[in-house]
């Protein structure tokens, strides 16, 4: 009987490599997925080149580099509230919280953040304590 128990336990370690393998796909692969233009911490810079456009259900994947001219965050309740995170990629290192208000960079480098959008709404993140247009993004979830 163990051996039978075994077997199931293999069996079901493998299906969902296996079902990967046939192309089933859920919403997060990497074919579901659509990359956004990143966006770019540097002091006196604009952030990004325009809003950014996102339909609810749509998984996503975005970029946020620093380039260590100083420390830089972004903050927006509002919008990290609006999507689900799947997951936040630091040097390699994968993060999967529960909530995010803003992130910060001390030093340069790059974030990657994979996120559905879920509420529609007009959104934004912004550079704390910073009033100029360019460093803020507007996001709308449409």
């Amino acid at each position: 009987m163990k051996s039978f128990y075994a077997g199931l336990t293999i069996l079901a370690l493998a299906l969902p490599a296996s079902a990967h393998d046939l192309g089933f796909a859920g919403l997060l692969s990497s074919n579901n997925k659509e990359e956004l233009d990143e966006l770019t911490l540097s002091v006196g810079q604009p952030i990004a080149d325009g809003p950014l456009m996102l339909k609810s259900g749509t998984a996503y994947e975005i970029e946020i580099v620093s380039d260590g001219t100083g420390e830089l965050a972004l903050e927006g309740a509002g919008f990290f509230r609006a999507i689900w995170i799947n997951e936040i990629v630091i040097n390699g290192l994968e993060i999967r919280p529960l909530g995010v208000d803003s992130v910060e960079f001390d030093d340069a480098g790059t974030m990657e953040i994979e996120f559905i959008a879920i509420k529609p709404g007009r959104y934004e993140l912004r550079q704390p304590g910073s009033t100029g247009d360019g460093q803020r993004v507007e996001i709308v979830i449409q």
